[in-house]
């Protein structure tokens, strides 16, 4: 059936109910008591729809503090219909709620900034990533225009502007950021915000280490190939001079193996195609195997002393040979002849440790946060005599990190440093 068949069909019994019981009252009471009748009946329901109009409206001004009454005839339908788009309604906004929560904690969880503006540029709602990178704070800042809030000259010639086709890189609060500004719908704009700080400072790393190794390659590099032009140019010289020029060649093909060979370590030991392998190692004959090569190195110029007093360990022999090694040759060529350099291998109260302790020419402090960059020289003229690549720091500290340890550098201008290279106890054998 229709709806209109459904709310006449009633109405139309309801009043020929009416028409029937006046009749009757008539009949039995005669014309007048008939005419009382059918007009207190039309009081009585003219009543009844007056008082469901006001209780309708009443729900209307507030659905959630009043409630529906039942209703009689046609007002039941309305009534319950009424209800159940009340009930709907409540589900959709729960519904939009929860998204709305899902949105927000998406958002949050995002490591680019998101601020979202009207169109005249006051914040309606902004991630927490958008507070750090902007200064902003959601509880404080809601409603105020985002270019009295970001005062950088560049970012409001931006906004104003209105350029958004290419984002926007500047400098505000000690980092390097990215904005861009998406307009969307008619009258809202979503700010996004990308911290490119440590992308410039891994691009930095990478220029430096490109001219680096450029450098250090170029340097033998000249020298043999100036020698060979030499020898080319004129085929007569004498046994001496071109012996010498060998030499100086050999030992120049030997510092740029060296360095190759540092460098393609220091890839294998980055890459994840080279998982850890680990395997039992005896540290006592290791710390003994670099301690030999020490004393190789210094060709009896300094006094090598050795103190093993500590467990073996699960992990690479190859890998912590060369870190280990790359902390003694170290000690060795930074330290004046005649000193002594103590190899030390203990066990602590969390962690393993060994130590190089050398009585060279010291460390500087704003340096040491620094001297495991790769090619990172504290004395270049300094680093050319000791014949070293510039890696050697860098592998240790990418050993240890696969090994989940750490390095720590202790030194004193003029008196020496302690290199310490820490294990956690989890490499103990189990």
């Amino acid at each position: 059936m229709s709806s209109k068949v459904l709310f006449w069909v009633p109405a139309v019994l309801r009043l020929a109910l009416l028409f029937v019981a006046a009749g009757v009252v008539w009949w039995m009471g005669g014309l007048v008591a008939g005419l009382v009748f059918a007009l207190g009946a039309v009081v009585v329901a003219l009543f009844v729809q007056l008082r469901y109009l006001h209780e309708l409206g009443e729900w209307l001004v507030d659905p959630h503090s009043s409630r529906l009454p039942d209703g009689w005839g046609a007002w039941t339908d309305v009534f319950a219909r009424l209800y159940r788009l009340r009930r709907e309604d409540e589900r959709h906004q729960a519904e939009m709620a929860e998204w709305l929560a899902r949105f927000r904690e998406a958002m949050q969880l995002l490591p680019e900034g998101v601020a979202i503006m009207d169109d005249v540029l006051f914040l309606e709602w902004c991630n927490e990533a958008a507070e750090r990178h902007l200064g902003l704070t959601m509880a404080r800042d809601k409603g105020l225009r985002v270019t009295n809030l970001v005062r950088h000259p560049e970012f409001i010639d931006y906004v104003i502007l209105g350029r958004y086709e290419q984002p926007l890189t500047l400098s505000f609060r000690g980092r390097k950021l990215e904005c861009r500004i998406i307009p969307f719908e008619n009258r809202r704009q979503i700010l996004v915000t990308h911290d490119a700080t440590d992308t410039e400072r891994i691009e930095a790393m990478r220029r430096d280490f490109i001219a680096n190794a450029s450098h250090e390659l170029r340097t033998p590099l000249t020298v043999i190939v100036g020698f060979l032009e030499i020898a080319m140019s004129d085929p007569g010289l004498d046994v001496a001079t071109r012996t010498a020029h060998l030499e100086l060649m050999t030992e120049q093909a030997h510092r740029m193996q060296r360095l190759i060979g540092d460098m393609l370590t220091l890839s294998r030991l980055e890459s994840d195609e080279f998982p850890l392998k680990r395997e039992r190692v005896d540290m006592r004959a290791m710390v003994d195997s670099v301690a030999a090569e020490a004393r190789a190195l210094s060709g009896g110029r300094h006094e090598i002393a050795v103190d093993v007093d500590g467990p073996d360990v699960m992990g690479s022999l190859e890998e912590l040979r060369s870190a280990f090694a790359n902390l003694a040759s170290n000690a060795v060529r930074y330290s004046p002849n005649g000193g002594t350099i103590r190899l030390k291998w203990t066990r602590g109260a969390n962690d393993l440790r060994f130590s190089v302790t050398d009585c060279g020419i010291g460390i500087e402090p704003i340096h040491i946060s620094r001297l495991t960059e790769r090619f990172y020289r504290v004395d270049k003229s300094r680093s050319r005599e000791t014949q070293g690549t510039g890696l050697g720091l860098a592998i240790v500290k990418h050993v240890l990190i696969r090994h989940g340890g750490r390095l720590s550098i202790s030194s004193v201008p003029g008196q020496g440093s302690t290199f310490t290279a820490s294990l956690p106890n989890t490499s103990l054998p189990g």
